[in-house]
């Protein structure tokens, strides 16, 4: 009997793949966001059409290939392109890109040292580039995980076993039970992520009290304190560097404060906003960050590189073994053995959530050796050029209303036309928003800020240009026109 893994050659798969892939990416900058006529290409994925059994016999590897190139590339969110403002997401840098291949090549499992040297010291550099790239101090370590998200699991998991200690109790090894709700506080500014993380950890994403001083969800540091006193009991506070409306901050220096003063921990959700560190026009939105127990990071979306790329930074690392060792198994090493040495990687899989791991380092190690800390500054100072160049001309759009300051790279703004009442406005930027999304010339959608429908486009692809951002602006005003028609 024949064995179809091994008699079906696979060069000509990866040769399909390889002649694809420099035509894609050179259509990026021309290419539509998405194209609706592409999605009945979708009804291809299934063979025959109709959602088919996985059949007996397979088609062979080129062309399958053959078949997920066709659709793929037509029917793709082409979120990797220029006009893709939508969830603050990058593209993927050639060097990244290529490192991702490379990973997927060696097929490494970055759990242990004895599992792959190689993707844990990588991993190891990258972290030690990454810290520096954010001016965190060397007494930072952490581990690169699957997302934002999982980002935030890891702190909120090490603050949880820090707040288990304080109560005595292991919580690594007992759980939660019998012990109070751990105190949770944070201004408005806290990102649904960090609900999920507390979700998944067993606080439940309600434990979150929000003490926030206006509608924008700016943080009252005077009912903190007040709150921290009348606990008088660890608790954790959660700060954010980079609001998804506005790119606004909470000022992660007063936080710390508070933090130190009351003996809480001191979670900041970084994920795009630690980027701010890379510009001397906005590094002073991050002072106080280096005083902060745990950080989350995600490299998809202002490094550029592509999923899955989260990271976290703890200011103590020895507490990462302690919230994710696995003792019992007696093929494993110990978690006292799982920090990095130098030269010889670290146990990663001790360290964070996941045990079998991909090795996510390689892209990142790309990416950050082919351009440095100087090629990723002047990519930030020049989103941060085009976000007010954007701010600029929706201020010069009558029918449309900016309706935040830009410290970053959001731009949050509405479509307000003359003759149409503030009732219906949040109606008409509703459709506005689908209309845009369906369009796929550019890709924005929309939020609620301050109890107003508005749009907040992101600028973090290394490909966006001027013309890309003028694009935008010249596409809302279009489809606001045809929408408040639609209205009559």
């Amino acid at each position: 009997m024949t064995d179809p893994l091994r008699d079906d050659g696979g060069d000509e798969a990866l040769r399909r793949v390889y002649e694809a892939a420099g035509p894609y990416l050179s259509s990026l900058p021309g290419r539509p966001v998405h194209d609706p006529d592409s999605v009945a290409l979708l009804g291809e994925l299934w063979q025959p059409a109709g959602g088919a059994p996985l059949p007996g016999r397979g088609e062979g590897a080129a062309a399958a290939l053959e078949r997920l190139l066709r659709v793929g590339t037509a029917a793709a969110t082409h979120s990797a392109g220029p006009r893709f403002f939508h969830f603050i997401i990058g593209g993927a840098t050639p060097p990244a890109l290529a490192g991702d291949w490379t990973a997927a090549l060696l097929d490494q499992n970055a759990a242990f040292r004895a599992s792959s040297r190689l993707a844990t010291e990588t991993e190891t550099v990258a972290l030690t580039w990454l810290r520096e790239l954010f001016g965190l101090p060397a007494t930072f370590g952490g581990a690169l995980v699957a997302s934002a998200t999982f980002a935030n699991v890891t702190g909120l998991a090490a603050a949880t076993h820090w707040w288990g200690e304080r109560h005595g109790v292991d919580v690594a090894a007992d759980g939660l039970t019998g012990l109070p709700r751990m105190p949770v506080l944070s201004g408005g500014y806290v990102h649904a992520s960090d609900r999920k993380a507390l979700q998944l950890l067993g606080h439940g994403r309600n434990a979150v009290e929000v003490h926030a001083r206006d509608a924008a969800g700016r943080v009252d540091l005077a009912a903190l304190d007040r709150r921290l006193a009348e606990l008088a009991s660890p608790a954790v506070l959660i700060g954010s560097a980079g609001e998804v409306d506005t790119g606004d901050f909470d000022p992660l220096a007063d936080l710390a404060d508070l933090a130190e003063r009351h003996g809480a921990w001191l979670h900041v959700d970084g994920a795009f906003g630690l980027f701010a560190a890379l510009s001397p026009r906005t590094a002073g939105l991050v002072a106080g960050i280096e005083r902060a127990d745990s950080i989350a990071g995600d490299g998809h979306k202002w490094l550029n590189v592509p999923y899955e790329s989260g990271f976290a930074f703890l200011r103590d690392p020895s507490r990462l073994p302690v919230a994710f060792g696995m003792p019992g198994a007696a093929y494993l090493p110990g978690r006292g053995s799982a920090l990095p040495t130098p030269g010889e990687g670290a146990d990663y899989a001790l360290l964070g959530p996941e045990s079998s791991r991909r090795a996510r380092s390689l892209p990142i190690w790309a990416t950050l050796a082919a351009y440095g800390r100087d090629g990723y500054r002047a990519m930030v100072e020049r989103h941060l050029d085009l976000a007010q160049r954007l701010a600029r001309r929706v201020d010069a759009s009558p029918e449309l209303q900016r309706l935040a300051e830009v410290p970053l790279c959001i731009v949050c703004f509405r479509a307000r036309p003359d003759g149409v009442p503030e009732e219906s406005l949040d109606e008409l930027n509703r459709r506005l928003g689908a209309a845009l999304l369906a369009d796929g010339r550019v890709y924005a959608g929309t939020t609620v800020h301050r109890g107003r429908v508005a749009l907040r486009p992101a600028i973090v692809n290394w490909r966006t240009t001027e013309a890309d951002v003028d694009l935008l602006v010249e596409v809302v005003r279009e489809l606001t026109a045809k929408v408040v028609a639609e209205l009559g």
